[in-house]
């Protein structure tokens, strides 16, 4: 009878050893057995979309990246021709020390616009006369807008660069939209009536080729 006690006694002692838990790592960078690691997270200085006229310098706000609260190193790519009229993409990437990566762009516009299209201010909203869906026009510099919804596209998230360069000429010049899509127009018209109206196809990879129409609100 002893012996039968004495085996359950060393059983209560096993059972009570193999119960007991595993002390838990729990650092700023580990968490048991797993190791967390910290994306780089990208901040702009200035705008995320800059507008400059023709001839001028170019001199970038710059951008700052850490992970884990402290200083990550960055580099561009993408230039800017301060000469040549045009939407540049500059792209900002930075990596952890654990090789993982984090990126950041800003648009920047080079433009040159006629004097009867600089007093113009085309900024407001327009409804697709086909669905009634908004595209909301926003004045940045003169003759330069940014353009939300170009597409009039009901659920969409895009948006993108229209010029306005001379008379009531527009178009949105070839560039890298928000989606990171290549994206531009064609068959471009603008009517200055009460209410105001205009036309344009849009070229994208995910639009089809119909013509869009709006009207001003």
């Amino acid at each position: 009878m002893k012996r039968k006690y004495v085996f359950l006694l060393i059983a209560f002692v096993t059972m009570a050893v193999s119960c007991s838990k595993d002390k838990i790592i729990n650092t700023h960078d580990r968490v048991g057995i797993s190791k967390v690691t910290y994306y780089p997270i990208l901040t702009l200085t200035g705008n995320s979309i800059i507008a400059i006229p023709n001839g001028t310098a170019y001199t970038d706000p710059g951008v700052k990246a850490e992970a884990a609260g402290a200083d990550v190193p960055v580099t561009t790519s993408g230039t800017v021709d301060a000469n040549t009229d045009g939407v540049y993409t500059l792209t900002y990437s930075a990596v952890n020390s654990d090789g993982y990566s984090a990126t950041a762009t800003r648009t920047v516009v080079v433009y040159t616009t006629a004097p009867d299209a600089a007093v113009n201010d085309l900024s407001g909203n327009y409804a697709r006369t086909l669905n009634g869906s908004i595209a909301t026009w926003t004045k940045i510099a003169p003759g330069v807008y940014t353009v939300f919804n170009p597409g009039g596209a009901p659920g969409t998230n895009l948006t993108v660069v229209a010029i306005n360069p001379s008379g009531f000429n527009i178009s949105i010049p070839e560039q890298i939209a928000s989606d990171g899509s290549p994206t531009s127009s064609t068959n471009e018209s603008y009517t200055n009536s009460n209410p105001a109206t205009y036309s344009w196809k849009i070229v994208n990879p995910t639009y089809g080729t119909a013509l869009r129409t709006f009207i001003k609100q």
